[in-house]
């Protein structure tokens, strides 16, 4: 979440078992996430490889979900594609680039999914009492949701402008929702593959705002009017059973890395790790509702970023005490700390299509940072950032250990086309307050670290999120490619290409793509596959929620980006 809303890939046909029939060129131990052309048996028994084939299946370049019908809740259908803008505020679009040029990495971008435990007592689901936009209605099917994102990723056929296979799939951050054990194991499972039980508390039975009979929030399944249903929002027989059915996602086909995200490391996306927040998330106390003007208090001193360790909710929250409602205690909802971040990822039955830790390594565990770089290709060269502030803020920074780290690695790299990797943009970084545990070292922000990538023009992209927005800026000689999240509506992941042209300029190729559930609902359909697409429509209804504004300009969404050649 930024701010304080809280708001597939068949590398050919019949290619399915991970390994070689991936058809990526792994070195034990490397990381390296080359894909190699796909190969195909001839009748004599050789081989010999397929041919690229760009394919625009499973894309918005040939359909994307859209609104019909009038009212203030909106049924989504198949809408127009969005067609594919050329910029060239870097370097010209020169003639024949499309006949001459070659792919050197194609990868998936995934970001804030924000695998959401809706029944934690840890989440502030009262501020909505004075943010319509401080709860989302759809929140109960982010497991369903990713789960059809990886389902989408698997079935892309490779490149939609080049037909290069997918490579890896790269998320940059908000993985989980709420600094939570359960949803970073949900957010593992969702991407390595497995079945997941997205409830929490008693097992038999929903503990959360929805079933509370409070007007404040949608109550699916009661007849009460309550003001979601007042705005449109359906009566679902059976919902919240369905949405806490098990799921089960089939992982990606792909190899994944992971960047770290505020809501990773922070309780609600904002405050440092302790035991209040420990001892409130394995609780059996959930508070859900507060005065509106207490609420637009705490919102107030949220914005403002001073109170990193959120001695206002804590306060409102003990106030209040006797107004919150008993759950069922759970210890796995208990906030993860860093360690315990690495660790997961270095699970060996998270490894799913690999690599073991999804970019962290050992060497990450034991220095205690979240920062890496991984070979994408011959030529290409990835960095992962860690921007988040563990003293606590919703807004990022980098410190000067990690700074210097950088300068370093894009030195060493000087050779190669370098793509970094974060979860704040530059615009959002800009909380620069001390790291209480790194009290002598200097925070530095976006303008900073923009500086820095415009003197190594190896740099070819910054690729982040954070921003819940498509867009897309021109800093000189790299792009700065910013994608909309998984749990807002439009709810998009964005394919990059990166082709040498052949003439003195390089190409970033974007396309963005849906979950693969379908764009139309059946409210009478509460199966996966239904509850995935209920979750598209549902954000997109979201009050509070602005879908156009998310959705970006035409420049932001299906683009060709040229740059010069280093």
């Amino acid at each position: 979440m930024s701010g304080l809303n809280r708001r597939n890939f068949l590398l050919a046909s019949g290619v399915t078992a991970v390994g070689a029939g991936l058809g990526i060129a792994l070195v034990p131990g490397s990381g390296d996430a080359k894909a190699s052309p796909a190969a195909a048996q001839s009748a004599t028994g050789a081989l010999s490889v397929v041919p690229a084939a760009p394919s625009t299946t499973g894309t918005t370049l040939r359909t994307v979900s859209a609104p019909r019908g009038s009212g203030s809740y909106r049924r989504l259908a198949d809408g127009p594609g969005w067609s594919r803008v050329t910029r060239t505020e870097l370097a010209a679009a020169k003639s024949g680039r499309a006949g001459r040029r070659t792919a050197l990495a194609c990868f998936v971008q995934l970001t804030d999914l924000h695998i959401t435990d809706v029944q934690s007592p840890l989440r502030t689901e009262f501020l909505r009492a004075a943010n319509t936009g401080g709860w989302r209605p759809h929140e109960a099917l982010t497991v369903a949701g990713a789960a059809s994102l990886v389902e989408r990723v698997n079935a892309l056929r490779g490149g939609p402008a080049t037909g290069e296979p997918v490579g890896f799939v790269m998320t940059t951050g908000d993985n989980t929702d709420n600094n939570s054990q359960l949803e970073l194991d949900w957010f593992l499972t969702v991407m390595s593959g497995g079945r997941i039980t997205p409830n929490s508390g008693d097992p038999k039975g929903y503990e959360g705002v929805q079933d509370s009979g409070l007007k404040l929030f949608w109550q699916p399944e009661a007849t009460l009017r309550d003001g979601d249903k007042q705005l449109g929002f359906p009566r679902l027989a059976g919902y919240l059973d369905a949405a806490t059915r098990q799921v089960t996602s089939p992982g990606l086909s792909v190899p994944w890395y992971s960047t770290v995200g505020n809501h990773d490391m922070l309780s609600s996306g904002a405050y440092a790790y302790g035991s209040f927040w420990h001892d409130l998330a394995t609780g059996s106390r959930k508070l859900q509702s507060i005065p509106s003007a207490e609420a637009a208090k705490l919102l107030k001193v949220i914005k403002s970023g001073t109170d990193p360790k959120g001695t206002a909710v804590r306060d409102a929250v003990t106030s209040y005490a006797s107004k919150a409602r008993t759950v069922t205690a759970d210890d796995r909802r208990a906030p993860f700390t860093p360690h315990g971040y690495l660790t997961a990822h270095l699970d060996p039955s998270h490894r799913g299509a690999g690599p073991v830790g999804h970019g962290y390594t050992e060497a990450n565990l034991q220095g205690d940072t979240m920062y890496y770089s991984f070979r994408i290709a011959d030529s290409v060269v990835g960095i992962s950032l860690d921007t988040t502030d563990r003293g606590g803020d919703y807004r990022g920074s980098l410190g000067t250990a990690q700074l210097n780290w950088l300068k370093a690695e894009l030195t060493a790299n000087a050779d190669a086309t370098v793509l970094v990797f974060s979860h704040h943009p530059s615009w959002s970084m800009t909380n620069l307050v001390t790291d209480p545990a790194h009290p002598g070292e200097k925070r530095h922000g976006g303008d900073e670290l923009l500086a820095v990538l415009k003197k190594h023009r190896n740099v070819a992209a910054w690729i982040n999120g954070h921003s819940h927005k498509n867009k897309i800026l021109a800093h000189g000689t790299f792009w700065e490619v910013s994608t909309a999240s998984h749990v807002d509506f439009p709810q998009l992941a964005r394919v990059i290409e990166l082709t040498d042209n052949h003439d003195g300029t390089l190409s970033l190729i974007t396309t963005l793509v849906e979950s693969a559930a379908p764009h139309r609902t059946d409210f009478a359909d509460l199966s996966q596959t239904g509850l995935a697409a209920l979750y598209r429509e549902l954000a997109y209804n979201a009050p509070g929620a602005s879908p156009g504004t998310l959705t970006g300009a035409s420049g932001d969404r299906n683009v060709e980006l040229l740059l010069k050649k280093h």
